[in-house]
């Protein structure tokens, strides 16, 4: 548990960092714990950077959150990390413990577990990723804990689908690699992870079937993507990046503060609010 005497910082690092909500949630979630003296900032940290950055931190701050490219890049920095981070190679949260450890986690797995339950998935007979990168290796490990059949993976390149197989192989997930041409066949998937970037699945959205099952759109801006409006138009369960970002973020909080239960709901409403202002 770490301690709020005198260990009260946290940031979130990256770059480009400037669009990260991070902030708004973990600050509306000191206000709703009534931890006056916290504060959540952000710093625009890239790889070059981040050794020096972390070595200057002192005694008064109580963690970090890691954003892109750095998910990777900090392992080296680090005295520990956990089985579930070590499992992607990603770290997207570092504890600074009392006696001076620096101890990485990934929160993004669980948080993608977490944002599928609530909406009532629990289990999936099969799954269809699109993509191919950082998040598609984390949503594969998700769906170790939740998939109990095959996993197709659309991606562009051969390389892509080599490592899909190998972050497959490694996670115990059955996975199958398809062309990204193919890409309108994962829509009849029972559950779709997309983790493609912004505007990558536009040309989908007229092949959405018209009885879809669930879609995960991982991003949370802009938002409804195309694809989960027209996925939405035909009364399918929709998850968003927003979703994600909030169970990820709640865990985070808990590992820093100490605190066993994150206020989720506040947390949710400053990040919609956050975005509706934008």
């Amino acid at each position: 548990m770490v301690s709020t005497d005198g260990r009260h910082r946290a940031a979130v690092l990256g770059s480009p960092i400037a669009h990260s909500l991070s902030p708004v949630l973990h600050r509306a979630a000191y206000a709703a714990l009534g931890l006056d003296g916290w504060s959540y900032d952000r710093f625009e940290i890239d790889e070059a950077a981040l050794p020096g950055f972390v070595e200057g931190l002192d005694s008064s701050w109580a963690g970090l959150s890691l954003t892109m490219p750095l998910k990777r890049a900090i392992i080296p920095l680090l005295d520990e990390i956990s089985e579930t981070a070590s499992s992607v190679e990603a770290v997207n949260t570092v504890v600074l413990t009392e006696d001076g450890r620096r101890a990485g986690d990934n929160t993004d797995i669980p948080g993608m577990i977490a944002a599928l339950r609530e909406r009532g998935v629990e289990k999936a007979e099969s799954a269809a990723v699109l993509g191919a990168g950082a998040t598609a290796s984390s949503a594969l490990a998700a769906l170790a804990e939740i998939c109990t059949g095959p996993v197709t993976a659309y991606v562009r390149s051969r390389e892509r689908g080599d490592e899909m197989r190998g972050w497959g192989e490694r996670l115990g997930v059955d996975v199958r690699v398809a062309d990204w041409a193919e890409a309108e066949q994962a829509l009849r998937a029972p559950l779709v992870i997309a983790t493609t970037p912004a505007g990558a699945t536009d040309a989908l959205t007229e092949s959405v079937p018209k009885d879809p099952g669930t879609l995960f759109d991982v991003l949370y801006e802009p938002w409804p993507t195309g694809l989960a409006a027209a996925w939405a138009d035909r009364e399918g369960a929709v998850v968003g990046g927003l979703d994600l970002l909030v169970h990820q973020a709640v865990l985070q909080v808990e590992q820093m503060t100490g605190h066993a239960a994150a206020p989720l709901a506040a947390m949710r409403q400053a990040g919609e609010q956050a975005l509706a202002a934008r």
